[in-house]
């Protein structure tokens, strides 16, 4: 008898729960004949059916599809070295007789750098110009004769006396660039490096003496990876810096570039002139090199309005509140915008937020309205 009571208690319970979330079904209703009970039961059921039709639109964040510009940077480190430099060496053997190679000093072309003993050169160019009188006069005597009609003097001996004078102004000249190497000059202008040469050292063709530099231009090279290559042009502005002046940019060109990439680190080399009228640049510096350009107009999205299917990237449009799909083929990134191409109409409302629970076709409402991605 208890097993039945309890068994009776849970119908009631049971029942009583169904009817307070589901109302009371309309056939017991009729048999209890009261209209109040239909109402109260037909008025949760069209609530009910009016919140399955809200659930079927999906609350997505439009926002205009947009197009602008996209600034290409790339960065990279270089180093530079002066665009006007050489080494001047010794180009004969001697004793240093005079020096002025001090560290850090200006000097212009053709100033002198140092001397080596000349005494054998000196004398070597006395002896020429000697011969080279005395070959003078014996022509001018020859000439003489002849003018006056006299016979001594033949053709032959004539033309081997001036023969012979042109010889002697030869070795005169001989002597002369024998005597100009014994002084070193500066080839070009600028600023001497260090030297260890001074007043006694013995030097040999071909020793180094010291190095000039002139810094007021100076040539960075740098290499520039292969999906950068498009950024290269003579004569395209790049911004240099350097931890030795933090903060401040140094402009130049980019003045020539390889041909070729290197097939192992798949990148070129390029070199850029940097103008360095300060001289506040030196020599053998690090930079980090920057160059941008702006490219043309592209649709730029949100990254959140980016969906992937087997297909690939697409955003989706609204229209009438549907939805219809897009594919796109991303060319940049930057933070949390994306440069595409698509055949998705400028000024059109794609979705921002919420695309990944879209289907084609879906019926959506706006959540509100967001700013452009480049707000």
């Amino acid at each position: 008898m208890k097993k039945l009571f309890l068994a009776l208690l849970s119908v009631v319970i049971i029942a009583g729960a169904y009817g307070f979330a589901f109302g009371v079904p309309e056939p017991i209703a009729q048999l209890w004949g009261g209209d109040s009970t239909t109402e109260t039961t037909e008025a949760p059921r069209e609530a009910r059916a009016g919140r399955r039709g809200q659930g079927r639109a999906t609350t997505v964040v439009l926002t205009p599809l947009e197009a602008r510009s996209h600034t290409l940077v790339l960065r990279t480190v270089g180093s530079a070295v002066a665009l006007r430099r050489t080494e001047v060496t010794a180009t004969d053997a001697g004793e240093v007789v005079e020096t002025t190679l001090q560290a850090n000093s200006s000097v212009e072309k053709g100033d002198v750098l140092l001397r080596l003993d000349d005494r054998t050169e000196r004398l070597a160019l006395e002896i020429a110009q000697a011969n080279r009188d005395q070959a003078q006069a014996t022509v001018t005597r020859y000439e003489g004769l002849r003018s006056n009609g006299s016979s001594v003097v033949t053709d032959v001996a004539l033309s081997e006396a001036r023969v012979a004078l042109r010889l002697a102004e030869a070795n005169v000249g001989l002597a002369e660039v024998a005597l100009d190497d014994r002084t070193i000059l500066a080839p070009i202008s600028g600023q001497l490096g260090l030297s260890d040469v001074s007043a006694g050292d013995r030097l040999a063709s071909g020793d180094a003496i010291v190095t000039i530099d002139d810094t007021s231009s100076l040539l960075a090279t740098f290499e520039v990876p292969e999906r950068s290559i498009g950024l290269l042009a003579e004569g395209k502005p790049v911004l240099v810096s350097t931890p030795t002046y933090a903060g401040r940019v140094f402009e130049g060109v980019v003045t020539a570039f390889d041909s070729r990439l290197d097939s192992v680190t798949r990148s070129a080399t390029v070199q850029a002139e940097i103008e360095n009228p300060e001289g506040l640049l030196l020599s053998g510096m690090t930079f980090a090199v920057r160059m941008t350009e702006e490219t043309d107009p592209l649709p730029v999205v949100p990254a959140t309005a980016i969906t992937w299917d087997r297909s690939g990237a697409g955003i989706w449009l609204v229209e009438d509140g549907s939805t219809s799909r897009f594919p796109v083929t991303i060319r940049y990134r930057e933070g949390d915008k994306v440069w595409v191409e698509t055949e998705a109409p400028l000024g059109g409302e794609i979705v921002a937020e919420g695309a990944s629970k879209l289907r084609e076709g879906a019926q959506v409402t706006a959540a509100g309205a967001r700013k452009g991605p480049g707000a």
